[in-house]
């Protein structure tokens, strides 16, 4: 099997994800739609975050999915659950370290729902780099029999990165909120005109930041694969340049791989 966890409010990043997965599934596609309350901290959105499992039903049947699975709280965390997992490293900065907790929801999630649909594949979207970074370490460190596929990042035709938090903003706001994709593009050019140190090219991205007085960024960070940000960054495909920046009332996340590292450039 191939699956695909979401969160629901599917939108057509999780439609490519799961097109991949029917293109490389010879058995069946499973799509889990679960809002997940560990990984939401005190005064997060757990209460208003978008649902409509109707729509997801349709999404998922058109891109390829055979079978959509909507499991409840209770059948999740059962009276008595008392286990967490936790990995360490990769999870601790960036959003780890604006968002406490939050990775060992995710991976404590993610865990019990590869236990349960026990898919030979599992397809995570790049948006969530970091996400991506945390669920690969865990899958390896505890020898999890799935292969995690990573998917690159769909956007709107403004370069917004697609997210089911999108649906929170007006036309207008999200034609503003492109700057955050701005920003990773000017960061791009900037290594790609060579410039190699991390405070540098940082401040690329945020000079751009500060263009729109909406746009308060809880971290712009250039990183190497292991998530920590050295003075100076080595070539490798797996550099990344992420953003977190909270505007009009909501967070939004991005990331761009660094040209020339050997990584995609969308």
């Amino acid at each position: 099997m191939g699956f695909v966890p979401t969160m629901g409010y599917l939108h057509e990043g999780h439609a490519e994800l799961i097109r991949r997965a029917r293109r490389e599934t010879a058995g069946p596609v499973v799509v889990s739609v679960f809002v997940n309350p560990l990984q939401f901290g005190a005064g997060e959105d757990l209460s208003r975050y978008p649902r409509d499992l109707e729509r997801d039903l349709n999404v998922a049947g058109e891109a390829g999915a055979d079978m959509l699975f909507h499991p409840s709280p209770q059948t999740m965390y059962p009276l008595g659950f008392s286990t967490q997992v936790s990995v360490s490293g990769v999870s601790e900065p960036l959003d780890g370290a604006a968002r406490p907790g939050h990775f060992t929801g995710v991976t404590t999630v993610v865990l019990k729902l590869l236990n349960m649909v026990a898919a030979r594949r599992a397809y995570f979207g790049e948006k969530d780099w970091q996400q991506l970074a945390v669920v690969r370490r865990m899958v390896q460190d505890l020898n999890v029999p799935v292969e995690v596929v990573g998917v690159p990042t769909v956007r709107e035709a403004s370069g917004l990165a697609l997210s089911s938090r999108n649906s929170y903003l007006t036309d207008e706001q999200r034609a503003r909120a492109a700057v955050l994709s701005r920003a990773l593009g000017a960061v791009q050019a900037a290594y790609a005109s060579g410039e190699r140190r991390s405070d540098a090219l940082r401040q690329v991205g945020l000079n751009v930041l500060a263009s729109e007085p909406e746009a308060v960024p809880d971290y712009l960070s250039v990183v190497n694969p292991d998530l920590q940000e050295p003075e100076l960054l080595t070539p490798h495909p797996d550099n990344r340049v992420l953003v977190a920046a909270r505007m009009f009332g909501v967070r939004l996340i991005d990331n761009m791989p660094l040209p020339g590292s050997g990584g995609r450039t969308s």
